[in-house]
């Protein structure tokens, strides 16, 4: 209690500098990682990529994200455990941000894609083993996490090859792939919008007072569907969209799945905000909320309005900084993309994240997308993948978990000896 009541303000300082490391290493990595296949398929630029994700992603984090932020990320480790000890948890919280965003950023710099989720659970767990005692971890939720490396991968791999295998087929290895192309795109169009619509509007949009239910979700997504089918198949015929193609101004085939993945690419930025930029600055929120409390700790803490705007900056300027190499690792290091296979791959993420929130199955976006990328990579052969990105992917995977507990106990024994 002394210690916040003496040194509060520059507690929440250095915290929120932490958080803009964290949110800083999100942008390099995870969210590099997401517009990965959008960039390596030549759909849209390193630069456009910076302005989708500086606006969609702080949408995602404001209409869909919830102002409640998990005082302890994911059920890890109780609060109750640290009652009566807000400082240990106060320097374990500003520990995890730091550690896990300076093991985002390692892993940017040698563009591997690893999960947010994971880098902070680690740091979490590593802080709480050394204050409190292994005791205080809920060990058998790290049964899914071990799972999520195998499952989602695994099922992304298998949707994106099916998906990849039925472009070929119906459109590009025929005798006229544009008009097959005309023929079959506005369904791909329609589904995209199908998944998409679900993927957003079952986090229930509460912040603009939209409640759905599961059948008024599904309805919804179906009318938007439909429109947007009869859009696309409308202008697939158009008089403009023909002449374009007969000028040799672009691929009319490829353009088309070029749009697929715009669209794909501004909805996972949104997702992607309301699922974990809110969960990535919860440590900080619960560092403010303690303070602001004089100590007192609660399960759940108001989000103060300051920090997802703080959060959405370091997202884009991690992302425009660093997030080249990750991009390169997903977009054209494990396989080479274009704008139908990267369709593929993106609209099999969103598919494997619809059924696995349906299912309760864990998962990390981070690995779906990589399953998905590597599904295309076995569609086309395997000669067709890097093998040596893969493994070296894989491998940071497995130790991000033990990086980010290992990193989080020396920033924690630093930060003890500063303020003790």
């Amino acid at each position: 209690m002394e210690m916040i009541h003496q040194y509060g303000f520059i507690l929440l300082l250095i915290t929120a500098v932490f958080g803009f490391v964290m949110s800083f290493g999100i942008g390099a990595n995870d969210v590099a990682n997401a517009m990965g296949t959008s960039v390596g398929s030549g759909a849209i630029t390193p630069k456009q990529a910076v302005y989708i994700a500086l606006i969609f992603e702080l949408m995602g984090a404001y209409f869909a994200g919830g102002e409640v932020a998990e005082t302890i990320k994911s059920g890890i480790i109780s609060a109750d455990t640290f009652a009566g000890r807000p400082d240990i948890l106060i320097l374990g919280m500003m520990s995890s941000l730091f550690a896990a965003g300076l093991w985002l950023m390692i892993a940017s710099h040698k563009g591997w894609p690893v999960s947010t989720t994971h880098s902070i659970i680690g740091a979490i767990v590593g802080f709480a083993c050394i204050t409190i005692g292994t005791e205080a971890v809920q060990w058998g939720q790290f049964s899914g996490i071990v799972g999520s490396w195998f499952i989602t991968p695994i099922l992304a791999g298998i949707v994106a090859f099916f998906i990849f295998i039925s472009t070929q087929r119906l459109i590009f290895d025929t005798t006229n792939p544009l008009k097959n192309a005309q023929k079959y795109a506005p369904l791909y169009v329609g589904l995209t919008i199908f998944i998409i619509c679900i993927v957003t509007l079952d986090k229930g949009l509460k912040h603009i007072g939209l409640n759905l239910s599961y059948s008024q979700t599904i309805l919804i997504a179906f009318v938007l569907l439909i429109i947007s089918a009869i859009t696309c198949f409308l202008y697939l015929r158009s008089q403009s969209f023909l002449e374009r193609v007969k000028r040799g101004g672009f691929d009319g085939v490829e353009k088309v799945f070029n749009l697929l993945m715009i669209i794909t690419a501004c909805a996972m930025a949104f997702a992607h905000g309301s699922n974990d930029v809110a969960n990535a600055v919860g440590p900080l929120a619960a560092v403010v909320s303690i303070v602001d409390n004089g100590g007192i700790i609660e399960g759940k803490t108001i989000m103060a309005p300051w920090i997802l705007p703080l959060g959405a900056i370091g997202i884009a300027m991690g992302l425009a900084i660093m997030g080249s190499k990750v991009m390169s690792t997903i977009g054209t290091g494990i396989t080479d993309l274009t704008p139908s296979r990267g369709f593929a791959a993106q609209f099999a993420c969103a598919i494997t994240v619809v059924l696995a929130s349906g299912t309760g199955l864990p998962i990390s976006t981070t690995q779906t997308l990589v399953g998905a990328v590597l599904g295309i990579g076995f569609a086309r052969g395997i000669a067709a993948l890097n093998l040596g990105v893969i493994r070296n992917i894989v491998v940071s995977w497995v130790i991000t978990l033990p990086a980010g507990a290992i990193f989080s106990i020396i920033i924690y024994y630093i930060l003890h000896i500063i303020f003790n």
